[in-house]
């Protein structure tokens, strides 16, 4: 069985700075949709010779 969201926000960073920022940008985009209910989320890190890049996938459905 396939799970149905009303909705997926990516967040994504490759620099350093960014990915430390990472968790504050998500915490504002929930306090900014308060309609939003979390379904399921995930983190994911690739990484290649010179670029690290950190996702947290946000996927949700709607109060």
């Amino acid at each position: 069985m396939v799970a149905a969201y009303q909705g997926v926000k990516v967040f994504s960073a490759t620099k350093a700075k960014e990915r430390e920022e990472l968790g504050t940008r998500v915490t504002m985009w929930l306090r900014d949709n308060p309609q939003i209910k979390i379904k399921e989320t995930e983190v994911k890190q690739s990484s290649d010779a010179e670029f690290h890049c950190l996702s947290i996938i946000v996927f949700y459905d709607f109060d």
